[in-house]
């Protein structure tokens, strides 16, 4: 359990993250993996880094759980290690690609959003339950998987988009079979890492160096109005009702078909 490092290929680098049950990651976990992405980075050999995850899905975000019980230390330790592990991904040396399977939410976003490439699972799903969640935050890496309107209706909603929506705005590299992520995932890399290393570093540099937004200033912009929501009540409001609702709609969803089960006539 925790985040390891694994030399598949030569010249690749896998980083995977195993934090059961969902890979809510704790606060030592966002820099265990902002760690493990630079120091593969720096390898003179390593020529591209895949970022991947063990379970039912690649990220759910921050670990509430342990945020509700350590108070204020542990939210600033969550927002100091998610953008320390998103500004890893982005500022490695050489590409990332992430390979996402499940569940990419929150946090994942911040990933993914900054990752070079993404290779995705045909059942993985992307959102942003930040309002849900008492938070804001990662909508700057949002925006760069979806266009502007759909990121914001995405954002206020919590909705998820699949990997097939994500593909259309080519975001998305390839969509494959559960079963084949990982392949697929180290194919890409290792066709990246074929490459002179010296011009992919330069290459990595450069693409950087030309995108419109500064994700790092962005989002940490974005983390400022977590801690009004925070200074506020709201977010302590909304993250006590965290599990409830999505209890509760599903009790009314049940609701629903044991009523539409027992109509006849022209409704079935």
């Amino acid at each position: 359990m925790g985040v390891s490092t694994s030399s598949p290929e030569k010249g690749t680098v896998l980083v995977t993250v195993d934090f059961p049950p969902v890979n809510a990651l704790p606060v030592r976990g966002w820099f265990e993996l902002a760690d493990a992405v630079r120091a593969a980075g720096r390898d003179p050999a390593v020529g591209c880094v895949v970022l991947a995850a063990e379970g039912r899905g690649f990220n759910a975000g921050v670990d509430i759980k342990e945020i509700q019980t350590a108070g204020p230390g542990a939210l600033i330790g969550a927002n100091q290690g998610c953008a320390a592990a998103f500004a890893a991904v982005y500022e490695c040396e050489v590409p990332v690609v992430a390979a996402v399977q499940g569940f990419c939410l929150g946090g994942g976003i911040g990933l993914v959003g900054n990752a070079d490439a993404i290779v995705a699972s045909e059942d993985a799903t992307f959102g942003l339950p930040e309002l849900d969640r008492g938070a804001l935050g990662a909508a700057t890496h949002l925006a760069r998987l979806v266009p502007q309107h759909l990121m914001r209706a995405l954002f206020y909603t919590a909705r998820t988009a699949t990997a097939a929506e994500l593909r259309a705005h080519g975001s998305v590299w390839r969509v494959v079979p559960r079963d084949g992520l990982r392949a697929a995932a180290l194919e890409l890399a290792a066709e990246i890492a074929a490459k002179d290393g010296r011009l992919i570093r330069l290459a990595k540099a450069a693409l950087n160096g030309i995108d419109p937004v500064d994700v790092r200033r962005s989002y940490r912009f974005e983390q400022g109005f977590t801690f009004e929501a925070n200074l506020s009540g709201v977010a302590d409001e909304v993250r006590g009702t965290f599990g409830k609702g999505s209890r509760q709609s599903s009790q009314r969803r049940e609701s629903r078909r044991s009523g539409e089960s027992g109509k006849g006539g022209a409704d079935e």
